[in-house]
């Protein structure tokens, strides 16, 4: 069991934030941690579509290789990063309570998405978001939009784009939110898959690790989360599939949507589903998860996934 933990982070300002935030958290439990900053291939690869260059699995290989060589003992992550299926011997031992989940919509013109002139310039380079921008505004032109949080925004103050979508959660973090001119409900726009959680990943042997960590677990969350992730996990869920997944309790009840487009016919017509059950256990959101992706599969979502495999 160390006596220091030491969290293993992207070096981005919003992934030091993050994990200084779990850092906060755990010192305030009696821990000592310290912070091992570290550059990912996902940071590093700009000029390309996550995509065509491995999904966003690219932003954690890394960390765990440190936690895997015992450089680190965690890695800290925004939850919408993390792939469904993790590698063999490491485990999300925490999730954290969500933030805002939503998408916000970033202009210094315009005020709203349906303010934006006919062929106005929206930046993002999430298929999610692709899709159901153009079901909302099918003259859009979205054209590609990488890097970090502040290297976006530069690009849009530069004059690149008329608007960008961005995940509140993030600008709301790094003390930004006077930038959001306005937020997608979900009936709007369905968030990614995690959006607005922190997880926490360790090593699945360590167990000690487990135990102290484990206590920030924010189980509202964690549980609608999971259900989340099995409607991705059961599709194949990846940057190449423009899948979004959304579940928030109503009561003791909780209640998912989710939507998927065709990434390259990508004014084609989303497939939505919308469900609410009772979940009391890991189990349970994993189990309701599956049921709402059955349900997509259901309306056709085998030609929208073969369209994504071919991508």
């Amino acid at each position: 069991m160390p006596a220091s933990i030491v969290i293993a982070t992207r070096e981005s300002r919003l992934a030091l934030w993050q994990a200084e935030h779990v850092r906060g958290r755990l010192e305030a439990m009696g821990e000592q941690v310290e912070l091992l900053p570290m550059t990912t291939r996902g940071d590093q690869i700009l000029d390309r579509s996550l995509a065509k260059v491995g999904g966003k699995g690219l932003f954690v290989k890394e960390l765990e290789t440190a936690i895997e060589d015992g450089r680190a003992h965690l890695a800290v992550h925004s939850l919408k990063d993390v792939p469904m299926t993790l590698p063999a011997g490491f485990e999300l031992a925490a999730i954290l309570e969500r933030e805002d989940p939503r998408d916000a919509f970033v202009s210094n013109e315009h005020a709203s998405l349906n303010r934006l002139p006919d062929g106005a310039v929206v930046g993002t380079s999430s298929l999610r978001r692709v899709v159901q921008l153009l079901a909302l505004r099918p003259d859009l032109h979205i054209e590609p939009l990488r890097g970090n949080l502040d290297t976006r925004l530069r690009k849009l103050d530069d004059g690149g784009y008329d608007a960008i979508v961005l995940a509140a959660a993030g600008l709301q973090r790094l003390g930004l939110e006077s930038r959001i001119r306005a937020r997608f409900e979900p009936a709007e726009m369905l968030p990614a898959v995690g959006q607005g959680a922190l997880g926490i990943e360790i090593r699945r042997d360590a167990a000690s690790l487990r135990d102290r960590v484990e206590a920030l677990t924010h189980r509202p969350t964690q549980l609608a989360t999971l259900a989340e992730r099995a409607v991705a996990r059961v599709l194949g869920g990846s940057c190449s599939t423009p899948l979004a997944a959304y579940a928030l309790w109503r009561g003791d009840e909780l209640e998912l949507a989710a939507a998927l487009g065709d990434p390259v016919r990508q004014q084609r017509p989303l497939l939505r589903v919308a469900s609410r059950t009772r979940v009391e256990s890991a189990a349970d959101a994993e189990r309701f998860g599956a049921s709402v992706a059955e349900a997509l599969v259901a309306q056709g979502a085998a030609s929208y996934l073969s369209s994504a495999a071919a991508a």
